[in-house]
Order: C-alpha cells, then structure tokens, then sequence
C-alpha cells in the first residue's frame, strides 16, 4: 500500500509560480513512477509529468519549459515547480504513484491562476 498526501495548491496571478509537494508513504520501495496529473472543470484527467526510478521525466507538451518535477533524495517527497503559470493551468492537481502496476491517488489540491 501507498498513501500520498498534496500541498502546495492555491490561488496566483498569471506568470506566477507555485510548487506543488507530496509526500510519499507506504511501501516505496515498491515504486517504478510517480508523476502528476490535472483535471479542469469538465474535462479529462491529463498527465501533466512523470518522472522514474531512473529519474527520467516527460512532460505534457503544454507545460514544458515551464513545469520541473523533481523527487528528493529519499524518494519520499516529489515536487512539481509550476512557472509562468497561465489560467488555462487551473485545475485540481492530483498526486499519482504506480507500484507493480496498480495506481495511487493523492486527494488533489487546487491550483487557480487568475488572468
């Protein structure tokens, strides 16, 4: 079992930044990917980054070069560094870890950009 927890979410103006955290428990050893995900009113959940166990990531077209994911040394903490956020980023994002094939959500936290 893997639990994770969000923070980091809230309200910034447009060109701001905002970094996202969560926090990793449970069994992580048993980890291969933990990656970020968002979902706006009315639309589909997207992948947002992913990074692996080798530490190589991929991003959603739309957010490259301008979102970083990054996991800390211990594996237990993966942030999300968002710059020159756009209101078309607002969304509730969710935390996602995969572990022998079998997903983990975090709650979500809000992310709003205001234009």
């Amino acid at each position: 079992q893997v639990q994770l927890v969000e923070f980091g979410g809230g309200l910034v103006q447009a060109g701001g930044s905002l970094r996202l955290s969560c926090v990793v428990s449970g069994n992580i050893a048993s980890l291969n990917a933990m990656a970020w995900y968002r979902q706006a009113p009315e639309k589909e959940r997207e992948l947002v980054a992913r990074i692996v166990s080798d530490r190589s990531t991929n991003y959603a077209e739309s957010v490259k070069g301008r979102f970083t994911i990054s996991l800390d040394h211990t594996k237990t903490t993966v942030f999300l560094q968002m710059d020159s956020l756009k209101p078309e980023d607002t969304a509730v994002y969710y935390c996602n870890a995969v572990s022998w094939g079998q997903d983990y959500w975090g709650q979500g936290t809000q992310v709003t950009v205001s234009s």
